[in-house]
């Protein structure tokens, strides 16, 4: 039988007929040099697009190139694009009614991330995507629908899917780019560092909604002061600004890129695509970025060593609120990121509560602490870090008394940094000021134990799971405003962040949840680690197409802001 012979005899058949026809489709069809599955078949031509899958049995590609996870990661990554640029490059627009002629694939941004449209392994090469089967008003165009399958598509696949079709050195350079990038991560805590910036980085962006970096923008220049050498995968030195552990502050003028510099470290956790700029911008995988989110709910959690006794309120050790305000956000923020087990927090004084950041000598003296139930975090910082080895990095440039609680201190100038840490000790020295230390006793909080059942992910006897762009999950008939959770960059993470939600209904099941929020994130780690992305989906959606893995701290924020979560302490 001829490539995709049966294939065009159901098309001949069903040509011209109602639009669930399309659903006689779903099987398997052999081209030769790949097997074409179509999984599920959309009901209407408005509906979300057909989901496919490829198989290549003999993919030629390296076996060095995929040797471990991380280069494994890369390449997946590295195909889809090239799967993607086929699709840009055979497929012009739409052809027909609603999603008629859509062809897609889960193609990356800027980052680097691991997902499910592309699996790759010794035997065999998956390819996942959706195509919008085309039809006139709900009438199948048979004829279209032929084109796309049986001529455009294997010309896509042969393009982009077999590894003598492609650029040697391109795909070398993507892998070893991303390969470069972990192993420096991997340096990071060894060198007792929390982040790392390569000079001649490039930190700014195109514009507020274009992640692509700046024409034209003034390279990083790391002062010489803080300048370190790590060495790369292919066992180049690197130099760079290493930001030690600590309390780290960037100070500076307005408009000078204080704000660029920590937005390139809150998306370090991520690697780049060769060409970005950040490609040597590394963070520690554990930062979380900390802000006021007025508004958010919070369920159970220890808010007892920021905000004490607050009016109306005795015990704040066990607090709930469905509209939190922005200091108490603040400090159920830090405590949520601590509990899941970050070690480094990273704050801008532009979307961070003043009366949380900072409490100065006159404000003191005219309210009385009596009177004021929160305790400033400048009044934490440095026990966070001296007792429970948690760095923080922050914006701050209206206050000056975090001058004496800082280990570093860096000063953006015109896009550049400088070193200031011994000016701004000196500074502290001559102009002391008076402020009390305000902390009631020492930092703690307790463990949380969620409630499975409490997720709720069905809506009736439906399962409920969809994501509307990067900040809005559904789950089961509730919503969760994801709009502030800053370091998600993908709506495929959101996807998969409300499939996690689902798995941990399996956890902690019974009246007395024994696992904590940590042993349950540990848990869930553990066996995307252990079976991949495709371990998420739930029952009856085989080879998901469009997840991208999200952090465990994108995971539980999601959680915490679920409006029906139980938690026990």
């Amino acid at each position: 039988m001829k490539p995709g012979e049966k294939l065009i005899s159901i098309l001949n058949r069903i040509d011209g007929r109602g639009y669930k026809a399309y659903l006689d489709l779903k099987g398997s069809y052999d081209f030769n040099s790949f097997t074409l599955f179509i999984d599920h078949v959309q009901r209407d031509p408005f509906a979300s697009p057909s989901l496919l899958m490829i198989e290549i049995p003999d993919h030629s590609f390296p076996p060095d190139l995929y040797q471990n996870k991380t280069r494994k990661i890369a390449l997946e990554d590295y195909i889809s694009r090239s799967f993607a640029e086929g699709i840009k490059r055979k497929v012009k627009g739409r052809k027909g009614s609603g999603k008629s002629g859509i062809l897609r694939i889960d193609q990356g941004g800027q980052e680097v991330i691991e997902r499910s449209c592309v699996n790759i392994n010794p035997h065999i090469l998956e390819i996942r995507f959706e195509l919008g089967l085309p039809a006139r008003g709900r009438r199948i165009m048979g004829k279209e629908a032929q084109r796309l399958l049986t001529q455009v598509l294997p010309d896509i696949v042969s393009s982009s899917c077999f590894y003598e079709n492609l650029h040697a050195e391109e795909i070398a350079r993507h892998v070893q780019c991303y390969e470069n990038a972990e192993h420096i991560r991997d340096q990071l805590i060894r060198e007792e560092l929390v982040a790392f910036i390569a000079t001649g980085s490039i930190l700014p962006r195109e514009s507020g909604i274009s992640p692509k970096p700046l024409p034209r923008a003034v390279a990083f220049k790391s002062p010489d002061t803080l300048t370190v050498s790590l060495e790369t995968a292919d066992g180049n030195l690197v130099q760079g600004m290493g930001i030690p552990e600590g309390v780290t502050l960037i100070v500076g003028g307005g408009y000078h890129g204080k704000s660029t510099l920590l937005q390139a470290i809150e998306l370090g956790v991520y690697n780049h695509i060769p060409g970005d700029g950040r490609e040597l911008v590394i963070t520690r995988e554990d930062a979380v970025k900390i802000r006021a989110e007025d508004g958010r709910r919070i369920e159970k959690v220890d808010v007892s060593s920021f905000i004490h006794q607050p009016p109306g309120i005795k015990d704040t050790s066990n607090f709930s609120t469905e509209n939190a305000s922005g200091s108490t956000s603040q400090a159920a923020n830090i405590i949520e990121a601590l509990e899941a087990g970050s070690k480094l927090l990273l704050f801008d004084e532009d979307t961070s509560a003043t009366n949380f950041m900072i409490r100065d000598e006159r404000m003191q003296r005219l309210v009385n602490k009596e009177k004021e139930p929160i305790t400033p975090f400048i009044d934490r910082v440095g026990e966070l870090y001296h007792e429970h080895g948690v760095s923080t990095v922050l914006v701050m440039g209206g206050s000056g008394d975090y001058f004496q609680e800082a280990n570093t201190v860096i000063m953006m100038d015109n896009y550049q940094p400088r070193d200031v840490t011994l000016a701004s000790r000196k500074i502290a020295q001559e102009m002391p000021i008076n402020r009390k230390a305000e902390a009631p006793g020492k930092f703690h909080y307790q463990k949380r134990y969620p409630h499975p059942e409490s997720i709720q992910p069905y809506k009736g006897r439906k399962l409920k799971l969809d994501s509307r762009g990067i900040s809005t999950l559904m789950i089961g008939t509730s919503m969760i405003d994801l709009s502030w959770v800053e370091q998600l960059v993908e709506s495929s993470q959101t996807r998969a962040i409300g499939y996690a939600l689902y798995q941990l209904t399996r956890y902690n099941t019974g009246p007395q949840p024994s696992l904590t929020v940590k042993n349950v994130l540990d848990k869930l780690d553990e066996e995307i680690n252990r079976k991949g992305l495709d371990f998420l989906a739930p029952p009856g959606r085989k080879h998901p197409h469009n997840l991208a893995r999200p952090r465990r701290y994108e995971i539980v924020a999601a959680l915490n802001r679920l409006r029906s979560c139980k938690m026990n302490m």
